[in-house]
């Protein structure tokens, strides 16, 4: 190794990232202008940049900018946007600024959203000298790619389909990593393997200008609450670069096996569409008017119920609606501070999980009322779905595994219970809404069946007022009774609810945090609280007059966001630390669903 190739100083793996993307590809960028995660050709893929999770090898599966010299490194997102900028400054008061985002645009009348990476290298202060280290992988990190290269490009051999950098950059310098003076501004295209159409320099501004302008208009058309804009904007952003647009799918994560506790092995893929997940998505993007999203989901779902030919519906499926995520290691890559395993595929596409029948239902229901849809729900929409709500009738006292997915147990879970009466109470409002008083009656009485089934198994009375248990067979409380109200089964103000909620959070809190439950599960006790039980605790607090301390927990959990502004799934309830994986949709609806409801209204400005 020469003097211009000395190994950069060891890192470790954080979950201070960045997320960058265009609904097609996605990446996350380390607080050092470093990708280093990075799947093709889609969220699902292999991923070729993956140092996040390589354990000690930081310098291969990255693509890593530096600033010889350098002593910080500021990275902010540009206003409304997913476009990253991150500010390298050396010692001698040198400093460029790097810039990364995944092209998004319409052109020709569709969208324009590649899979690649754009970076561009601005020169902002002194005689800055930079390196670039661009090592992608292939096969889950089992090898590093070769390359070919021509005057302007560098093609890297990833696999079927290889990635080819065009660049005004010295090619050499970048195939070498060596230090070099930058002077002007550098432009790095890393996509498709065809050559790059037209000026480096110019196409790649232009990109990046017309990236800026669709982001900043889809921002613009958000019904924001007043307070906590900010942060609700950075979430919706973020929720909708976890949608493949393709297809509509919205993945859980962009990330696989970020354990959920240090050492704990609780590493899964959720690089996939959990049919819960998605619903919670689009119903909190729902509350900011983000119809895109739910419209391209529907047509999902659509597909989804049309595949299962009124057979099982599987909790999760991959964003091209494949069923069969066979779960297998990746054993080249370490994991995640070495904490292995690395996890592809997720083995819970076998589970039966029957609050899936609901969260199809409420909001394709959606789709009967809503004017503002290009295409509204109809008869034959409503008979489709009235299969789905069968399905609900016929499973909603049967044993499932669960939302929380235990992979050794069954029992008749109350939330599933719950969400199967959703799907009849919805299917009900839109018989009546299309004048089928037949079939809203028909809905109507299976609905009140099921509440009083739950009603009968799944209450407890314990000489201290009594409360829903987490199943009909045990005792034992989770926090998913707390959307016992969110989901219209039983108001606020209700005695039962009240006596629930109390119990829940004697047994589930832990301070400012919220456990998913306190039982030991297949791989023993919880070791983190669950960031959106912790959002489900506020909004019960809010619901039951308990206002102030809502406010100043949600301020709370606002403070353990990462500088990027966003959440993984798990937080240590002693340290503050984030685990699990990164960006967690769950976790930014719970942000957007707490500033919806606690924010002041506009009218207090107006």
């Amino acid at each position: 190794m020469t003097a211009n190739q000395e190994a950069s100083p060891a890192r470790q793996s954080s979950l201070n990232l960045w997320p960058i993307g265009n609904c097609q590809v996605s990446g996350l960028i380390d607080d050092a202008a470093g990708l280093v995660w990075g799947c093709i050709p889609r969220v699902d893929g292999d991923p070729v940049f993956c140092s996040l999770l390589n354990g000690d090898r930081q310098d291969q599966g990255v693509w890593r900018i530096e600033l010889e010299g350098q002593v910080s490194a500021t990275p902010r997102y540009e206003r409304n946007t997913p476009i990253l900028i991150t500010r390298l400054e050396a010692e001698d008061g040198s400093a460029v600024d790097v810039v990364d985002m995944c092209p998004r645009f319409e052109r020709v009348g569709r969208m324009y959203r590649p899979v690649a990476f754009l970076r561009i290298v601005r020169p902002v202060a002194g005689s800055p000298r930079i390196r670039v280290t661009l090592s992608p992988m292939c096969g889950y990190g089992s090898e590093q790619v070769k390359t070919t290269n021509g005057t302007n490009h560098i093609r890297y051999l990833v696999g079927d389909q290889a990635l080819r950098l065009s660049t005004d950059a010295p090619v050499g310098y970048v195939l070498e990593q060596r230090w070099y003076r930058v002077e002007s501004d550098q432009h790095f295209f890393l996509g498709p393997d065809e050559p790059f159409s037209g000026n480096v320099r110019s196409e790649t501004r232009r990109m990046e200008a017309n990236t800026r302008k669709y982001w900043q208009l889809w921002v613009r058309g958000l019904a924001t609450p007043l307070d906590w804009q900010n942060e609700v904007i950075r979430c919706a952003i973020t929720l909708k670069l976890c949608q493949h647009e393709e297809t509509g799918a919205i993945v859980a994560a962009l990330t696989t096996s970020i354990p959920e506790a240090p050492h704990s092995e609780r590493n899964w893929d959720y690089r996939y569409c959990w049919i819960r997940d998605s619903y919670y998505t689009v119903q909190a993007l729902n509350r900011l008017g983000a119809l895109d999203v739910l419209e391209k989901y529907l047509a999902y779902l659509r597909n989804i119920v049309d595949n299962a030919r009124g057979g099982q519906i599987q909790p999760l499926y991959s964003v091209m609606g494949e069923d069969a995520l066979v779960e297998s290691v990746a054993p080249d890559l370490a994991g995640y501070r070495g904490m292995g395993p690395v996890r592809m595929g997720n083995a819970a596409y076998r589970q039966v999980q029957y609050d899936c029948y609901g969260q199809i239902v409420m909001p394709t229901v959606q789709g009967f009322f809503d004017k503002r849809l290009l295409r509204m729900a109809d008869g034959r929409d409503f008979e489709s779905l009235e299969e789905v709500g069968e399905a609900a009738w016929a499973k909603h006292d049967k044993p499932d595994a669960g939302l929380w997915e235990f992979r050794t147990r069954q029992e008749v879970h109350t939330y599933s219970a719950v969400m199967c009466w959703a799907a009849c109470d919805r299917l009900a409002n839109a018989a009546r809404h299309l004048g089928r008083e037949d079939r809203a009656d028909f809905w109507e009485q299976r609905a009140a069946a099921i509440r009083a089934k739950i009603d009968s198994e799944a209450w407890v009375e314990d000489g201290e007022g009594g409360h829903y248990g987490a199943s009909f067979e045990s005792d034992y409380l989770d926090a998913s009774l707390l959307q016992m109200v969110e989901l219209r089964y039983l108001e606020p103000g209700d005695p039962r609810f009240k006596s629930t909620f109390e119990q829940v959070e004697k047994a589930l809190r832990r301070g400012e945090h919220m456990l998913r439950y306190a039982t030991e599960d297949d791989f023993g006790a919880p070791e983190t609280a669950f960031n959106i039980c912790t959002f489900w605790l506020i909004e019960a607090l809010a619901r039951c007059g308990r206002g102030d301390e809502a406010r100043g927990l949600f301020d709370i959990m606002l403070g353990h966001t990462t500088p990027s502004g966003l959440l993984s799934e798990d937080m240590d309830f002693e340290t503050g630390e984030l685990w699990g994986n990164f960006p967690q949709t769950y976790s930014l609806v719970g942000v957007i669903n707490c500033a919806s409801l606690l924010s002041k209204s506009w009218n207090t400005i107006r």
